[in-house]
């Protein structure tokens, strides 16, 4: 690593512990960045937050679309910074496929938020990963850590059959429902279900509120032998719109911390979650390196081709490029 890299981490690193604004966003920039020297840069600035790291709750929110995730989030934000906590919200809008765009439009959606002294929030583009999350955002819950922020909110794009890895990098996965009659499980994945730590149902106000009591009822009697270790799933109502219930979820979210505290859970967790995190960031790395590489990129349009028009089997295609990358690394 050269010199250069390592002074301009440390200063970068300094910045944002001070809590300046401007750096922080600049770090997560950074770390965002596919350049080989932006990095190298990052890798530094990490090694030097990384002491100051670890010290918020991580919590991860999913749900259907429509379910008000980025306005509970935000009435769920003005009331933990009420009670003297700092609030990071990291925001991963769905990026398309087709183009690479996105939205990025949630400091538009949670207008009181982001104009509160102790919150940020930084939407990212999911890209291509798989998880409803952006790549870089286990390093982005670090740096906002380093800079002060203890509560970590980790919005995912929705809820799909891939979107799961947010429960791989937070301290409690919460997932938000709609009120609803007829479809117990409105179209989500039972495996999500089951990696939830916390069930809110929101919107229970208004003339849904007596269904958002009925499926409050049946999400507890479904989920009644569902425990993570010590801890039993509960699934609780709330309205965010009128700011009802928020309090019965922070507080739950107390309890879950300090159980898990006390039990080891959950260092254990963070412990698995850093090895998940290693093992992601190597396949990343290497999908990334076999893209690029010049062995494969010489076929990869015209076996895509053949695959796509039916004429090569896939994974015979897979195997001549791999042959060639490996091969050509051998050499190396």
């Amino acid at each position: 690593m050269t010199d250069t890299a390592l002074q301009d981490a440390a200063r970068l690193a300094d910045a944002v512990r001070s809590g300046d604004r401007r750096a922080l966003a600049r770090a997560i920039t950074l770390i965002e960045s596919t350049r080989a020297d932006h990095r190298e840069t990052a890798e530094a600035l990490l090694a030097a937050l990384l002491p100051y790291t670890g010290n918020s709750v991580r919590l991860g929110i999913s749900g259907v679309p429509g379910v008000g995730k980025s306005t509970f989030i935000e009435a769920f934000g003005l009331h933990v910074i009420g009670l003297g906590h700092k609030v990071a919200v990291l925001a991963v809008d769905p990026s398309s496929q087709r183009t690479g765009g996105s939205i990025l439009g949630d400091k538009t959606r949670m207008v009181d938020l982001s104009r509160e002294a102790n919150a940020f929030i930084r939407p990212s583009p999911a890209g291509t990963t798989l998880g409803g999350v952006a790549r870089r955002t286990r390093e982005a819950m670090l740096i906002c850590e380093a800079a002060g922020f203890d509560v970590i909110v980790v919005e995912t794009v929705g809820v799909g059959q891939s979107e799961t890895a947010v429960a791989d990098m937070v301290d409690l996965f919460m997932l938000l429902l709609l009120p609803a009659g007829g479809d117990e499980l409105q179209g989500i994945k039972k495996g999500i279900v089951e990696l939830a730590d916390l069930v809110v149902v929101n919107k229970a106000d208004g003339d849904l509120a007596a269904t958002a009591r009925h499926t409050v009822a049946d999400y507890r009697h479904a989920l009644a032998l569902l425990r993570h270790g010590d801890w039993r799933v509960p699934v609780l109502s709330c309205s965010a719109f009128r700011k009802i219930g928020i309090d019965t979820v922070w507080q739950t979210i107390g309890e879950h911390k300090a159980l898990t505290e006390a039990n080891g859970a959950r260092a254990t967790r963070r412990a698995e979650q850093a090895r998940a995190w290693l093992w992601s960031e190597i396949r990343e790395t290497l999908i990334d390196r076999f893209r690029s590489h010049p062995a494969v990129r010489a076929d990869l349009a015209r076996l895509e081709a053949e695959v796509t028009a039916g004429t090569t089997i896939p994974a015979a295609a897979a195997h001549t490029l791999l042959g060639r990358f490996l091969a050509q690394s051998d050499r190396a």
